[in-house]
């Protein structure tokens, strides 16, 4: 026989209202989800589970398990709710995500270790591993709200109206990788972006050694779910996200850049794009963090081997569905080394030698040309498409610089 054991702390107002016939309620469903992993692992049915980081209450923390009990005080249990546990107040600590509330309650942050599974062949994170985490840690900093509804990041107030997010602007610096199994804090905090938008912004450092090693911001704004058109912000969403608003920004953008439409007469083409259905979402189009990674295919290998991004720039068009094809086109900067034409092969060698400044000298360009065009950052103008037999619909512009790569990094010890 299953036996189950319950630690409830009543002096929870929600636990001491709770009848007889509600804990039943509870231990049945408990017992039901037991049974359920015990045929899937082929294991015995005496098996003694402890149900007490769900029923517990931390000391200034309101217990999850208040979501749970609100349901079943409604006569109902959503199973799905109980194994998300919710919750439903404001959490000031998540031990599980490591995470706590800062910014006196408004803001949030979360400790990270780097997976191996994030870094790439240089053993650092990549850029797709970090914008991943940043969605993640906004995700969690609206769980630890009180106001995550059952949609990708919606409150209830978006649920109750049929929006959900989507994300318009992105704005991402990189001045430092972290490596693998390096541990990392993400501060994450919201603001008003004009009438009917939010901004969202994060800082990445080391936990170690202090050091920044990225900062980003990014505009959202809402959209209907059934009509996939944008919305106005509804004033019973207003009031919810309202007081998380904080009037600071990691990334200061008096007069934001503008990126400049391409054509099919880009230098560089990728055309054999299709999503698959790993790169969808929870709201069924494809992920932001997968355009990231299209436009990166277009970047010249010798490119990618000898530097590092150090700044991208995102702005976002129309959604993406699984059965779209995409076409990605990039066009190297006029004012960079890299060059589309004769001039690139000249370039590419002092780029891959280092401070080569023989054929610079030749050149007439002189010590100090050479030393500009070896330190000079890369960019890269980006604009993926659908690709459509009558026109071709813009999904996203991208906007991203290129440094050479740093071998160290500072570290200011504590």
């Amino acid at each position: 026989m299953l036996l189950v054991m319950i630690h409830i702390n009543w002096r929870c107002p929600e636990f001491r209202n709770l009848e007889l016939t509600n804990l039943c309620n509870i231990t049945s469903l408990i017992l039901e989800e037991e049974s359920f992993w015990s045929n899937i692992n082929g294991t015995s049915n005496k098996t003694c589970t402890k149900v007490d980081s769900t029923l517990r209450q931390t000391s200034g923390v309101v217990t999850t398990f208040g979501s749970v009990a609100s349901v079943v005080l409604n006569g109902h249990i959503d199973k799905q709710q109980v194994r998300q546990n919710i919750p439903t107040q404001k959490q000031f600590i998540d031990s599980h995500r490591l995470g706590v509330i800062t910014e006196g309650g408004v803001g949030y942050r979360q400790t990270v270790v780097i997976r191996s599974y994030e870094v790439g062949p240089d053993k650092t994170a990549t850029i797709e591993s970090i914008l991943n985490l940043l969605q993640e840690t906004a995700l969690n900093h609206v769980w630890m709200s009180g106001l995550l509804s059952n949609g990708f990041g919606a409150t209830h107030g978006m649920m109750r109206n049929n929006l959900i997010w989507v994300v318009s602007r992105m704005h991402v610096q990189v001045d430092h990788y972290p490596i693998w199994g390096e541990v990392v804090e993400i501060d994450t905090w919201v603001g008003a972006s004009g009438k009917n938008g939010m901004r969202r912004d994060w800082l990445i450092r080391s936990q170690a050694s202090g050091v920044t090693f990225a900062r980003a911001t990014s505009t959202w704004v809402m959209m209907n779910e059934q009509t996939r058109r944008l919305s106005k912000m509804p004033e019973e969403v207003r009031a919810e996200i309202s007081p998380w608003f904080i009037e600071k920004q990691a990334i200061e953008e008096d007069n934001p850049e503008k990126i400049v439409k391409l054509d099919s007469k880009a230098t560089y083409v990728n055309s054999d794009l299709k999503p698959k259905r790993s790169d969808l979402d929870m709201n069924h189009h494809v992920n932001n963090v997968k355009y990231v990674g299209w436009m990166l295919e277009t970047i010249p290998d010798e490119i990618l081997e000898a530097h590092q991004l150090s700044s991208i720039i995102l702005e976002y068009r129309r959604e993406c569905g699984g059965s779209d094809i995409v076409q990605s086109l990039c066009e190297p900067d006029a004012n960079g080394i890299l060059q589309s034409g004769g001039q690139h092969n000249s370039y590419q060698i002092n780029l891959l030698n280092g401070f080569s400044l023989a054929s610079e000298i030749f050149q007439g360009s002189g010590l100090l040309g050479s030393f500009r065009k070896t330190t000079m950052p890369l960019k890269y103008t980006h604009l993926l498409h659908i690709n459509g037999e009558s026109k071709n619909e813009e999904i996203v512009r991208g906007r991203t610089t290129w440094k050479k790569k740093i071998t160290s990094m500072p570290f200011t010890p504590c």
